[in-house]
């Protein structure tokens, strides 16, 4: 029994349960009264020394935690600071872009006017001349067009053919052309420019074709397969950083005599949230790791950012309606997460579009 109870408490103490340690308020964008806390998981560590079996989503390996922490200490120290001047100004710093893409930036061209959730009904032809295409066409809704110097566009190279004749063709931002239209004036992400392309008589060698001929639609769903765990781990964060900084807010706001908090009603909203909250984490981890392993993913990441991209929706306006008049005015942050919230339904597929997805891989199942 005493030899059970040691293994007991060793295995306990080497077993670091995640937890979670939560932003205090902060009293506006330029004045935090205190240092926030990571709201992240921390990672079960010497793992595979102590021979303990927990599941894949219960931790992180140590590489996973250094990369968190890097990326958590860039993000403190260079970007924090600068997001109020970024979101004003619609525009990314160049501290930020040669801290971020050292290597340069790249754009993925597959939206069109005509052709959004349906994306494999684009009109922009490439035509063949000896050993080039000629590229004809636009493109809407390009993210950082505006600093990219380097397009994969996707074009059809034999509309005939269908989907089948779309093709990715690597672009140079400086190819005779190429037209980089106007950053569009958008509700949210406003420092992450969105610009419309136009192709006219644009030639490309034949060498600047990404892959094979015809694979480009392949290519396409890979990443945005892949892209859509990104966008519901973008979600997830965005919904979490609102919570953590309502949260103390409505804590130490006093009304009628009472903490906001201490009011049963808005316990439960409050519990509600994190209930959900702790569901899309779940949801992203499990596709993220399903596609790590090189398993199939593709339902898990459509229902991962389907559903962190609705609870973002739903945590940052209720986070307005929890912090009243402060959470509607721009001194404060929590207005900023509502709106670059409502992309997530919309890029990289639409709601709608996930619930597609899903339906046809359970359909396919059974």
């Amino acid at each position: 029994m005493q030899c059970f109870k040691n293994e007991f408490h060793r295995e306990r103490s080497a077993s670091l349960k995640l937890r979670r340690n939560f932003l205090t308020c902060l009293s506006s964008w330029k004045a935090p009264p205190r240092i926030p806390r990571s709201s992240q998981s921390e990672a079960l560590l010497n793992i595979a020394n102590n021979g303990l079996p927990y599941a894949p989503l219960q931790t992180f390996t140590e590489e996973e935690m250094m990369l968190k922490r890097t990326v958590e200490r860039f993000a403190q120290e260079q970007i924090a600071p600068l997001v109020l001047t970024m979101d004003e100004n619609s525009k990314v710093e160049k501290s930020v872009i040669q801290g971020l893409f050292q290597h340069g930036i790249g754009s993925f061209c597959l939206s069109e006017a005509g052709a959004g959730s349906d994306s494999f009904s684009l009109k922009t032809r490439a035509d063949k001349k000896g050993d080039y295409f000629v590229i004809n066409g636009s493109k809407m809704w390009i993210s950082h067009a505006e600093y990219a110097g380097l397009f994969l566009v996707m074009a059809n190279v034999d509309p005939t053919r269908g989907y089948k004749g779309i093709t990715c063709f690597l672009v140079d931002r400086g190819t005779e052309g190429l037209h980089i239209g106007k950053p569009e004036n958008k509700l949210g992400l406003r420092a992450s420019c969105t610009c419309p392309l136009t192709f006219d008589n644009v030639k490309v060698p034949e060498a600047n074709v990404l892959g094979q001929i015809g694979h480009g639609y392949k290519y396409a769903i890979g990443m945005l397969n892949k892209g859509r765990v990104g966008i519901a781990a973008q979600m997830l964060g965005l919904a979490q950083g609102c919570f953590d900084y309502t949260i103390p807010y409505i804590k130490e706001r006093v009304q009628f005599g009472t903490r906001l908090f201490d009011f049963q009603g808005l316990q439960h909203q409050v519990a509600h949230v994190a209930t959900q909250l702790e569901a899309a984490r779940l949801l992203t981890y499990n596709a993220a790791r399903l596609a790590e392993a090189g398993r199939p993913f593709i339902k898990e990441a459509s229902m991962a950012k389907y559903y962190a991209s609705e609870i973002a929706g739903r945590t940052t306006s209720k986070c307005i309606d929890w912090m009243g008049g402060a959470g509607y005015v721009k001194a404060y942050p929590v207005e900023k997460y509502f709106r670059d919230a409502k992309i997530g339904t919309i890029y990289e597929g639409t709601s709608n579009i996930q619930l597609n997805t899903i339906a046809k891989h359970i359909d396919a199942e059974y």
